[in-house]
């Protein structure tokens, strides 16, 4: 596990349950700080530190990703990831499958809940709809990619970034803020603006005195396809859920674990991925359990 924030500590508790699993250790920029880590887990500055490590979960922000990624597929390990920037997706992805080939290793991106397994569920609607439209309505929740990206804005102490569906695959951003002294709200809300994050939705800044007054790590998804199959018009597909975020990011990180050790060399995003291969054991069983 590479970072240990609200997701690495989700990925770890997915990890202890699961039965396919050792946590070889967790890697932090401070090895010292052991909060939340089981005594068991070891703590370390860099991969190399922890010997033999099939799989590394990339648990930290998603802008450090690509170079973090890089150097770890480098040393022959594979690679997990939750990026979610989706317009720089496919350059990513062939940024890290040239890596990962030259070093006989596998890299799976964007494998969240969106990117991630939404994307499953739009390709496989896409399939049994061929002609139509998908609106992916998302909210109301915390949007972890978002909020990590307002905290990074100069001036700003704490964030929350709020996502609320407004329908048709439209959002808002509702953006709260603590600032750091000497800082006007003005400038600091035209920087997150502009930021590729929020560049293209409605995005609403505020100050807030206390931010974690009101955090909540809900979420949700509501995704709508109305298309045609073959001749016939009018199918309506509709897939909903609500989430705690962290909690199904993290699980998702280790399904995709799971599966980019039964992958061959070179990166991937879910979509590529054959679903069985996310669960643990044999093929044959799940076909005689879930077909």
């Amino acid at each position: 596990m590479v970072g240990f924030g609200n997701i690495g500590r989700a990925a770890l508790e997915a990890l202890e349950e699961a039965p396919d699993f050792e946590v070889a250790g967790i890697v932090r920029r401070n090895p010292n700080d052991r909060a939340g880590v089981p005594a068991e887990v070891p703590v370390v500055a860099d991969i190399t530190e922890l010997g033999d490590v099939d799989v590394a979960i990339l648990a930290g922000p998603t802008r450090s990703i690509e170079e973090q990624a890089k150097g770890i597929l480098a040393k022959g390990i594979n690679t997990v990831d939750s990026f979610d920037i989706h317009s720089q997706i496919p350059e990513l992805r062939a940024s890290l499958d040239a890596v990962a080939k030259a070093h006989d290793a596998v890299s799976v991106i964007s494998s969240g809940w969106d990117p991630g397994s939404d994307s499953v569920v739009r390709c496989l609607m896409e399939a049994i709809a061929p002609k139509g439209v998908t609106y992916t309505n998302f909210g109301p929740g915390r949007s972890m990619g978002h909020t990590v990206a307002v905290k990074a804005i100069e001036g700003v102490k704490d964030a929350l970034s709020m996502t609320i569906p407004l329908g048709t695959g439209i959002h808002r951003r509702m953006v709260y803020i603590e600032l750091l002294p000497g800082y006007e709200l003005a400038d600091v809300a035209a920087a997150i603006k502009a930021d590729p994050y929020f560049a293209s939705d409605e995005t609403h800044v505020m100050a807030v005195e206390s931010v974690d007054a009101l955090n909540d790590v809900g979420h949700g998804v509501n995704m709508v396809r109305k298309g045609v199959s073959g001749t016939t018009h009018n199918q309506l597909l509709e897939f909903d859920m609500k989430i705690n975020n962290p909690a199904l990011t993290g699980q998702v990180l280790v399904c995709v674990a799971r599966a980019a050790m039964r992958q061959l060399p070179g990166c991937y995003t879910m979509i590529e991925i054959p679903v069985v291969d996310l669960l643990p054991g044999d093929r044959a069983g799940w076909v005689k359990k879930l077909v």
